[in-house]
């Protein structure tokens, strides 16, 4: 009996017709990535289950300052994803050291996390067309863009050390305005 309830609650979120209203409604993708984000601060009681949560975005995001402070000599010196407890009593899920930060490659080596803005654009340009249209497919991806732009906003530190030489923010400040005025 449990049995044939599961399949026609499969057949029910799988008919064209719902799947036709559920994609095109962006309320119900409202809903859905505030259910997603509200069972993940579910777990942020534990260390360890929020790390579980969180540890594909924070890969990704700490990833990204590696890779940028790399190639601009910051030196990446430490990379670690585990978590830990900050000095105010939050939860640091990953970190990247640096042992050679100056005013060209502060702002890129912090702010690297805002790459993921493309990808997650690219995603949804590219990969949602070809996945077939199905209640699970959709919530997949809904939970893949949710990690995706979630993990590219910068942090409270990132922005500490971006700020750090207000001649690197002033250089790409300006930078960004030429590039933004030209186009």
């Amino acid at each position: 009996m449990i049995y044939e309830a599961y399949y026609k609650f499969l057949a029910i979120l799988n008919d064209p017709a719902f799947l036709h209203a559920f994609f095109d409604n962006r309320f119900y993708l409202i809903l859905l990535v505030i259910i997603l984000l509200r069972v993940k601060y579910t777990t942020y009681s534990s260390m360890w289950m929020s790390s579980l949560v969180n540890i594909p975005g924070t890969i990704l995001h700490e990833f990204l300052h590696y890779f940028v402070g790399a190639l601009l000599n910051a030196r990446p010196c430490n990379f670690t994803i585990f978590p830990r407890r900050g000095e105010d009593g939050n939860y640091v899920m990953g970190s990247v050291g640096f042992r050679n930060i100056t005013f060209y490659n502060a702002v890129p080596s912090a702010m690297a996390p805002l790459l993921l803005l493309p990808l997650g654009f690219y995603v949804n340009r590219l990969v949602l067309p070809q996945i077939q249209p199905t209640f699970v497919n959709y919530v997949l991806y809904v939970l893949l863009q949710t990690i995706i732009i979630e993990n590219a906003m910068p942090s409270g530190a990132d922005f500490r050390v971006a700020r750090m030489y207000i001649s690197g923010v002033l250089m790409y400040g300006f930078i960004f305005l030429t590039l933004f005025l030209t186009l």
